[in-house]
């Protein structure tokens, strides 16, 4: 199944949308991780170009949980499917909250599209906020709490059977400048790893 022509069918689509261009078997995907936005340029997101900025931050990542990882396809093999929150590139320095309730009904069934997920990690505060209104909109509740993302990490929250998992955002210049941020990333890749296997 290709991803963005299946939420295509399902939602249609607006210029301004970025959606993964890629084909895997949602069946065999066990989790999920949230980025926060899309990149400017769609050939430096997570499906792009090999050498893009988001798969070489990611393979840093997983590469300090112990995993060696050559691109996105070693990820996928893993049943590790990446994908960004909000669908439309950041013109200001903060997610505009129009950006974010745009993009939902985007990931809302971007979700829907796996049935046996495990795991839905959340990389970031954008990513936490998006996946709070979709549980909201189904559940009449916050899956998350709003407490910081340090507190969050060792609680295990749980979302219609699905562990869900706040860590830190795991693209640009913030991941690699704040090391003790990077270190825990990866740790939760690691747990989150262990719970899919």
């Amino acid at each position: 199944m290709n991803i963005k022509e299946e939420l295509i069918k399902i939602v249609s689509i607006t210029e301004d949308i970025q959606l993964n261009d890629v084909d895997i078997d949602p069946e065999k995907i066990k989790a999920v991780m949230i980025n926060e936005v899309v990149p400017t340029d769609p050939s430096k997101d997570f499906y792009g170009k090999s050498d893009a900025d988001y798969i070489k931050t990611t393979i840093l990542l997983f590469e300090k949980a112990g995993f060696k990882i050559n691109g996105i396809n070693d990820i996928l093999s893993m049943g590790i499917y990446i994908t960004n929150a909000v669908k439309i590139p950041k013109s200001e320095y903060a997610v505009s909250k129009g950006s974010i309730e745009k993009s939902l009904p985007y990931l809302e069934n971007e979700l829907a599209l796996f049935p046996d997920i495990k795991v839905i990690m959340l990389m970031g505060d954008v990513a936490k906020k998006s996946f709070n209104m979709i549980a909201k909109k189904q559940t009449g509740k916050n899956a998350v709490s709003s407490f910081s993302t340090y507190r969050l990490r060792e609680s295990e929250i749980y979302y219609k059977n699905i562990r869900v998992m706040p860590s830190y955002i795991m693209t640009g210049g913030s991941i690699l400048i704040e090391k003790s941020k990077s270190q825990m990333t990866s740790e939760d890749i690691s747990v989150m790893a262990d719970i899919i296997k």
